[in-house]
């Protein structure tokens, strides 16, 4: 598969999440919704929850964190690559979002001068 950049700057491809749902592993589904309810104190969380196809693959089928992201929302309604190719570069949101992940950064400045 090739390498999936979200609109944030992460690497679909990279995710666990994706790369679980992609092999149709439900062991390993299980084991990072396990993960994620003993991390995030959320006992609701089930596999559906970490089922992943990507932010850019078009399908309904995304985590529960993506399907609800305002970047995401905001990448699909400008019709944009990803964050990097946005007349708004770097936005407020999005610097934000640069806090808790750092490396989304560097992957969408790398983009970013690259175009």
């Amino acid at each position: 598969m090739d390498r999936m950049v979200a609109y944030c700057g992460i690497i679909c491809t990279d995710c666990p999440g994706l790369i679980a749902t992609q092999a149709d592993d439900l062991a390993e589904l299980e084991r990072l919704a396990e993960h994620s309810r003993q991390e995030y104190h959320r006992p609701e969380i089930t596999i559906t929850w970490v089922m992943c196809d990507g932010c850019l693959s078009g399908s309904q089928r995304k985590c529960a964190y993506c399907a609800e992201c305002g970047i995401r929302q905001c990448g699909e309604a400008r019709s944009i690559e990803n964050c990097a190719f946005c007349d708004e570069y770097a936005c407020e949101k999005l610097l934000d979002f640069f806090k808790l992940v750092p490396q989304a950064q560097v992957v969408l400045d790398e983009i970013h001068a690259a175009r």
